[in-house]
């Protein structure tokens, strides 16, 4: 089983990438908020719990996030991989999938992540800001902030990865083409390293 983490700030193109990354490698997609969603609306015991906690404003805890990949890993038992989006955020969500995999006999294979410049992603943002609807793409300050909580939230986990060996950066400015083919070309590199 090959399990990638495709990290990368708003804008980064994450999105994009990972349609065809599951495509190429035949990879399942798991967004931990799409996750939480399909959860909430089947009614499980964890996506009401998840529920309670956002009824009230609350983060929904690791722990519950947890179990929900967990159950998500026994429903596609026979998977070449799982592409994680957006998870883990933080040390102990990285610490706790780490040990979670661990159960299930599989790991993290390769973390990579979307370098792109802030006034790339700036460009970019304001400009999908224009058809996509989404208020938060129209303010150059709001795109800031939610720039630099990306870059607060994710250096500790990519430090805990880049410890591991299992982390890489991959520039994310060019043709979507030529991202991919880096993106494409680190996943093979990583493919072809002997399990330890």
């Amino acid at each position: 089983m090959f399990n990638l983490i495709l990290f990368g700030p708003p804008g980064s193109g994450k999105g994009t990438q990972s349609d065809k990354l599951v495509e190429k490698y035949g990879l399942i997609h798991l967004s931990t908020g799409n996750l939480l969603r399909q959860e909430i609306a089947d009614k499980t015991p964890l996506g009401l719990e998840a529920k309670s906690f956002m009824d009230k404003g609350q983060l929904v805890p690791d722990e519950v996030v947890i179990g929900m990949v967990d159950s998500y890993f026994d429903h596609h038992k026979d998977t070449k991989g799982f592409l994680f989006d957006g998870f883990p955020r933080t040390v102990a969500q990285a610490e706790a999938l780490d040990k979670l995999l661990k159960l299930k006999k599989t790991e993290i294979a390769a973390v990579l992540a979307l370098e792109v410049s802030e006034e790339e992603l700036v460009k970019r943002l304001l400009n999908r800001g224009k058809t996509s609807g989404r208020s938060d793409d129209t303010n150059e300050a709001v795109i800031r902030k939610r720039f630099a909580v990306y870059s607060n939230e994710t250096t500790p986990v990519a430090e805990h990865y880049r410890k591991a060996r299992k982390f890489q950066s991959v520039k994310g400015e060019g043709s979507v083409d030529h991202i991919f083919s880096s993106v494409c070309e680190a996943i093979d590199k990583k493919m072809r390293l002997p399990r330890v």
